[in-house]
């Protein structure tokens, strides 16, 4: 049994200082090296560990077995996610139905100002909550400048509106990562969830405002409020009903269509009263079809996340297992927070690797894509072939997702995650500000939601219980503060601007 220390220099500065270091080696490389992320997060991993083992004092197992935990569970279930449903967008791409969608998008709103909230907000909320991580922002980007837009202006507009959505994106791994970092159960998720879904409603209705302002002026605005209000509130009010009464896995999927469906039932009554009303078009070939991946995605996945669909899965693994865990030898029970952190009765740590993997929800969206592919016509030779290939691409966002995740673990049973909170919480009523910067700096410097709490979700925790704060409020803060981040990262200026060859 090792037992944390939370001032191991003896100097209520020198001490965070010190703890901070991880972090600020891996903010540093991103912000100012012009160095990847990958390879960023392993630096500030390998720093992580350094502090871990020569400041803390942890034994070099434990921290290493911490750091093997937080990879493991970076790529399952984290990674696991982001896999299959870049499996599934790159099997649209390659049977040509991304190509149908974007032209029926352009036929649907031929005024620039109403496509700007289809494409920009609408479609690249849709993008965001099926795949996440810089994905939106390169497909609205291109569509937008085949559409007639400028190289920048589309980045811009795209970029402004990939905010509210970015907390739910691929399927809700944001707000699933930031509950394992704050070690929340079920019950504790749903009610993350919830708090997080009751403050980006607000930004959700402002947003579409804000990009057609950002793009035609404020008078223009104006003469196409309908269309902004209705796209805001059909994104707003399913986002919060589908965070409180569901889970986070289907929020930005579902209010998006919603939010789609309405603003195209919207244009069948109404135009923009300042431009002339547009021929009529025929309808685009197989503009249908493009549509039926992304509503098996939308059926699959929603099944999969009711909890007796959940227990039902994880009845049929070998052995009727409830919940598959591996323990982690050499940090699993041997592990003790210590007051002021943890009462002195707390029991110890647990480290366990869950492996729950046929309810897992990126065992859904692999369904969901096979049985997209064979709808799409595709072999499962080709199938096999895509796998591969997206497999390949992916593959420095996987590690940078598994040393994201291994540099937090290793923080938080080190206890210098414990060592920051109780640093910030000295700032006493001044902290629900500093929290919810903590959360915008993180995603503005990491280019993602999930990377910030992973970052700083202990943290909000600790510092919370020891200002008497609802720890849960401060890791919703933590989030959706983090959002308004995401349109000035590098990560996504560098996706936008690579996406578009400009």
């Amino acid at each position: 049994m090792w037992t944390q220390i939370y001032d191991p220099l003896n100097s209520p500065w020198l001490s965070p200082l010190v703890a901070s270091i991880p972090v600020v080696v891996l903010l540093a490389a991103i912000a100012c090296g012009h160095v990847s992320s990958h390879r960023a997060a392993l630096a500030g991993l390998a720093s992580a560990l350094a502090v871990a083992i020569w400041v803390y004092g942890m034994p070099a197992g434990a921290a290493l077995a911490s750091a093997a935990l937080g990879a493991g569970t970076g790529l399952f279930p984290i990674g696991w996610i982001i896999l299959n449903l870049m499996f599934l967008y790159q099997m649209t791409v390659e049977r040509g139905h991304f190509e149908s969608l974007k032209q029926s998008l352009a036929r649907l709103a031929p005024d620039p100002r109403v496509q700007v909230i289809l494409i920009a907000f609408c479609f690249g909320a849709f993008f965001e909550g099926a795949a996440g991580f810089g994905t939106p922002v390169a497909v609205t980007s291109a569509i937008l400048i085949q559409l007639g837009f400028r190289p920048l202006q589309a980045c811009g507009l795209s970029l402004i509106a990939n905010t509210a959505p970015v907390a739910f994106g691929a399927m809700g791994t944001p707000v699933l990562t930031l509950a394992k970092v704050m070690e929340l159960d079920d019950a504790g998720l749903h009610t993350l969830t919830a708090m997080v879904g009751r403050q980006l409603p607000f930004f959700a209705l402002l947003i579409p405002f804000w990009v057609v302002c950002a793009f035609a002026g404020f008078r223009k605005t104006l003469a196409v409020w309908p269309a902004a209000l209705t796209a805001g509130l059909g994104f707003a009010l399913p986002q919060f009903l589908i965070s409180n009464f569901h889970g986070p896995w289907l929020v930005d999927i579902g209010a998006s269509l919603i939010s789609l469906a309405a603003v195209a039932l919207l244009l069948r009554f109404w135009q923009p009263g300042d431009v002339p009303r547009a021929a009529a078009q025929p309808p685009v070939p197989g503009a249908g079809h493009a549509w039926v991946p992304w509503i098996v995605l939308s059926l699959v996945v929603f099944l999969w996340g009711i909890p007796a669909v959940k227990t039902w899965l994880d009845g049929c693994l070998p052995g009727h297992a409830a919940s598959p865990a591996l323990p982690i030898q050499g940090l699993d029970q041997l592990i003790h927070r210590a007051p002021p952190v943890a009462p002195a009765t707390a029991p110890p740590e647990a480290a366990v690797l869950k492996l729950n993997w046929l309810s897992a929800t990126g065992t859904g969206i692999l369904l969901a894509a096979i049985l997209s592919g064979f709808l799409m016509g595709l072999r499962p030779a080709a199938m096999l072939r895509t796998y591969g290939q997206t497999l390949w691409r992916v593959r420095f966002s996987l590690l940078t997702i598994a040393a994201m995740l291994a540099l937090g673990f290793v923080t938080r049973y080190s206890g210098a995650d414990a060592t920051l909170g109780l640093a910030l919480a000295r700032t006493g009523w001044f902290y629900p500000f500093f929290g919810t910067l903590l959360g915008w700096l993180g995603v503005a410097l990491t280019g993602s939601d999930t990377a910030s709490n992973v970052l700083f979700g202990g943290l909000q925790k600790i510092t919370a219980q020891q200002l008497h704060l609802n720890p849960i409020l401060m890791g919703a803060a933590n989030t959706s503060g983090g959002v308004m981040g995401k349109m000035i990262d590098a990560q996504s200026l560098v996706v936008a601007s690579t996406a578009t060859n400009w």
